[in-house]
């Protein structure tokens, strides 16, 4: 019997739990309040993703002369599927290895429409290992099996999402109601056995609904309907993502007939405070953030005095319960940063809440989830990394943060070497200049794999416009520092901002050639302007020449219909867009005129066709930055003196032999200046917490010797210096 049930309705990602009931339960922990988290989104699937359950599928009455093809070749190998299935789900859950071999076999899986694309896996996967290609493969057989239930049992499915339209601008209420007002649905049906055998077990006082995307929100409320018909003593609290942002305005009182609270922003405090009113029957209840019911009207509660709490002082997100050891991990073609969302598990932590910046007018930067700004300390946040090895015995972190900021990204990479673990992470950031290639190059030694951030809409006059605080040359700069330290780079690309001409888009499109041309650009992805209510644009749309379709708003409100003043139609450009991004990233027709990707007259661009080449021509290693620190990375190092009689110079002098992990690296210096490198190296170790300055290094240098300089910019101190040895942050 636990206190709080916690649940994330389905559906999210396959291949690891969305952490909102992992962040709430380890906060819970900290109060000694007792908890128990579920993610019915997973344990669907893998419900229905089994024999018994493609055996259902089939059992379900279809008019079979007039179904697809694709439909009815699926149905007539339904045998196949139903044999097959128990031995790939397992292989996708990383506990039947062997299998690859029985799947790239070619003569295993039943085949329909997905595998019509195999034509280009070689094209798209190049020398791709035996076991990728294999579950790509099984991704495939997977998807052909949802195209049979969207086909001709559940329209809404989908693995990532469900009935995602019904939340999508849902200003009214009225048809999420009827929908809920209908038998459940096929899916439902093992989403609510599923819930029926949890609310038995747990027996909760509490349950708090998670909901992130819309994509969850018809399920979520499917749930509390079943709850409150079934268990009408247990309370029910919806938060997340979704009401965070859609439902600050909610007036309809028939929300309430499912859930008797909605709690918006920060959730630690509003469900602390909801557990106390509950477990202790308070007279005078105290609130925060919290819609309710009361005399008949939606009511906003915000009566408590209660500050929000630390982000240091919230606890280590806790994923017990939930089952780390059965997820899925898929494998889709399209784009190598997606392949990180849906391949391997992931535990998510997060250096900063909120965002540092805080000024990009596209972005909801009036929210208290992006605009209020709390770092968390390195060692705290390596402190909570440790824990949840332990924990969870996964060494993967995707740090979930709006934009992490470069000095504590510096500073919980030194953290992570200082303590010599090994660990795989990666983040959202902005292109900042902070992001040199001795920082990229320290990243990539703590573990950092990739990063993704916003080149958005590629225009100079534009990024101005949105306060991106960039512009294009400092991005390709940071992209190749990133690219050349071994780490991948995603950026967020956007068409249709509000006053972008048709010449701006083309322009775009070809500035983001010339970067995946170059090779500083690893993925990408196009999507089209989106006015939210609670960004600059939405709440001033006449200062960005856009023109809102207001609508009563009884439900929720974040996507605005608007008119672009410009009059130009930009969905247009959607297809030619992505079409010649997947080619950019797969490395080829790059020698394409723009003109080729799409079916009507374009402009030529106005961009030089060496733009981004010669954006990529300053170096600034020569640059001497005195408040710079400076770290050595190796205690590896031989030193041997030799006598030296040449006409350039004659002496001893000392040849240190640095044995780096993948190559050896040797410089002579004179004897006195090797002698005082050594003992620098030596009293700046890793493991020291305080960093020399370049000026403190100068000035220790000069109480011996000349010309600082010219020894930091010398030909030996150089080498050091590309090959990591030395870093200058």
């Amino acid at each position: 019997m636990k206190d709080l049930l916690l649940i994330t309705p389905p559906f999210t990602q396959l291949n690891t739990p969305y952490p909102a009931t992992a962040y709430i339960k380890g906060f819970l922990n900290t109060k000694n309040i007792s908890s128990y988290q579920l993610d019915l989104g997973i344990d669907v699937i893998l419900e229905l993703f089994s024999k018994e359950g493609i055996q259902k599928v089939f059992d379900q009455k279809i008019d079979l002369p007039t179904v697809s093809e694709n439909a009815q070749r699926i149905f007539a190998l339904r045998e196949e599927y139903i044999k097959t299935i128990d031995q790939v789900i397992p292989f996708l859950q990383g506990k039947n290895p062997t299998l690859a071999r029985q799947i790239c076999s070619m003569n295993f899986l039943p085949e329909a429409s997905r595998f019509n694309q195999l034509d280009d896996m070689e094209f798209a996967f190049g020398n791709m290992g035996l076991q990728d290609k294999a579950k790509h493969l099984a991704t495939l057989y997977l998807e052909d099996i949802s195209d049979y239930i969207v086909e001709n049992i559940d329209t809404d499915f989908g693995f990532s999402r469900y009935a995602e339209r019904l939340g999508k601008s849902a200003n009214s209420f009225d048809e999420l109601y009827w929908r809920l007002s209908e038998q459940p649905t096929f899916i439902d049906r093992f989403t609510l056995q599923i819930l029926h055998e949890k609310i038995e077990t747990v027996q909760p006082k509490l349950v708090c609904f998670s909901i992130p995307f819309p994509g969850n929100l018809y399920s979520g409320f499917r749930c509390a309907q079943w709850i409150k018909k079934n268990f009408p003593h247990i309370k029910i609290a919806m938060g997340g993502g979704f009401p965070n942002t859609e439902l600050r305005e909610i007036k309809d009182t028939r929300v309430f007939e499912f859930f008797d609270f909605i709690t918006l922003d920060d959730g630690e405090v509003p469900l602390e405070l909801l557990y106390e009113n509950l477990i202790h029957s308070n007279q005078n209840p105290e609130y925060k953030r919290t819609f309710l019911i009361e005399n008949q009207k939606v009511v906003y509660k915000n009566n408590s005095k209660q500050h929000d709490y630390k982000q240091a002082d919230i606890g280590t997100p806790d994923y017990t319960d939930l089952k780390l050891d059965q997820y899925i991990s898929v494998i889709e073609i399209a784009n190598p940063m997606h392949s990180l969302w849906s391949d391997g598990r992931w535990n998510k932590l997060t250096m900063a809440h909120g965002c540092y910046w805080g000024k990009c007018t596209f972005c909801d930067i009036s929210l208290d989830y992006i605009k209020i700004y709390e770092p968390v300390s390195a060692k705290i946040l390596v402190d909570r990394m440790e824990e949840l090895i332990r924990t969870t015995g996964e060494t993967g972190f995707h740090f979930v943060d709006e934009a992490a900021p470069p000095a504590l990204m510096r500073e919980v990479a030194l953290e992570i070497l200082r303590r010599n673990l090994v660990v795989t992470w990666w983040t959202n950031i902005r292109f900042e200049k902070s992001f040199t290639r001795d920082l990229c190059y320290l990243l990539k030694l703590s573990g950092c794999v990739a990063v993704s951030g916003g080149l958005e809409v590629a225009s100079d006059r534009l990024l101005k416009l949105i306060e991106k605080g960039v512009s294009v040359e400092q991005v390709a700069q940071v992209t190749r520092n990133f690219t050349e330290a071994g780490i991948m780079v995603h950026a967020y690309l956007m068409y249709g901002y509000p006053t972008q001409t048709v010449q701006e888009t083309i322009d775009s499109l070809e500035m983001v050639r010339q970067m995946f041309e170059m090779g500083i650009l690893q993925s990408g992805f196009w999507h089209q302007f989106a006015m939210t209510a609670h960004s600059p644009v939405g709440m001033n749309p006449g200062d960005f020449g856009v023109v809102p379709l207001q609508q009563d708003i009884l439900f929720a409100n974040n996507d605005i219909d608007f008119q672009d003043t410009t009059g130009i139609d930009h969905n247009k450009f959607s297809f030619g867009l992505k079409k010649s991004l997947f080619n950019y990233m797969h490395g080829v027709n790059f020698e394409l005129p723009l003109q080729e990707w799409f079916d009507f007259k374009i402009p030529g661009t106005t961009i030089h066709p060496d733009y981004i080449h010669d954006c990529l021509l300053e170096d600034g290693q020569f640059n001497f930055k005195a408040n710079s620190k400076i770290v050595f990375l190796t205690k590896n190092v031989i030193a041997e003196n030799r006598i030296k009689n040449k006409k350039k110079y004659s002496g001893t002098y000392t040849l240190l032999t640095f044995h780096l992990k993948t190559n050896i690296v040797k410089v002579e210096l004179e004897q006195d200046k090797a002698e005082w490198l050594m003992a620098t190296l030596e009293e700046n170790t890793i493991e020291s917490s305080k960093k020399p300055t370049l000026q403190q290094l100068k000035t220790q240098f000069e109480e011996s010797f000349e010309d600082f300089e010219l020894f930091w910019f010398s030909k030996p101190i150089q080498q050091l210096k590309e090959n990591g040895v030395i870093l200058s942050l």
